[in-house]
């Protein structure tokens, strides 16, 4: 397993927002999955249980995915259908960074996400990040650990910048379960 992937500085996002307990981090995922349209890049960076794999099932359960979302750690590729987009979950935890992904189908995965039919999820996202394109317009999330147990920090950045209705998002998103 690789430990040692290089998490992004905090510093380089410029959005952040604090949660408390794994409901609300699902919240914000379901809150995240009605501003998709289809063909997102999703980039999730964090820790190994920051949240990131609650996050992606609040964002397929907001897609209308009927399926059980857990974290595609050993599959590498996870593929839900929702509603109206098909969700590719992906996790390059266990991936070199000069790996060859074409045995794993991210040609064909990036190919419906560049067609606007899917969205993709990509945890520890450094192994793809070739194959996507340096510039290619994309989101980032960070997760860290808060202060409490059960609160987490989402840092959000976007390429070539962070869309408004995201960044409204993280403006406006309500973090009490009233």
């Amino acid at each position: 397993m690789l430990h040692d992937q290089d998490l992004p500085a905090v510093d380089d996002f410029p959005l952040s927002l604090k949660v408390k307990g794994a409901e609300m981090t699902f919240a914000l995922g379901k809150a995240v999955a009605e501003l998709l349209e289809g063909g997102e890049i999703i980039l999730l960076y964090g820790p190994l249980g920051a949240g990131k794999t609650c996050f992606s099932q609040g964002l397929s359960s907001g897609l209308a995915v009927k399926d059980e979302v857990v974290s595609p750690t050993f599959t590498l590729v996870n593929t839900y259908s929702g509603g109206f987009l098909t969700v590719h979950h992906l996790d390059f935890y266990r991936v070199e960074p000069d790996h060859d992904l074409d045995d794993i189908g991210v040609p064909y995965i990036l190919e419906e996400v560049f067609n606007r039919e899917a969205v993709v999820l990509i945890e520890w996202p450094e192994p793809i990040l070739q194959s996507i394109g340096q510039d290619e317009p994309r989101v980032e999330l960070f997760a860290l650990p808060g202060e409490a147990d059960d609160e987490r920090i989402w840092y959000l950045r976007g390429v070539p910048e962070v869309p408004v209705p995201w960044a409204n998002l993280f403006y406006n998103f309500s973090t009490t379960t009233e």
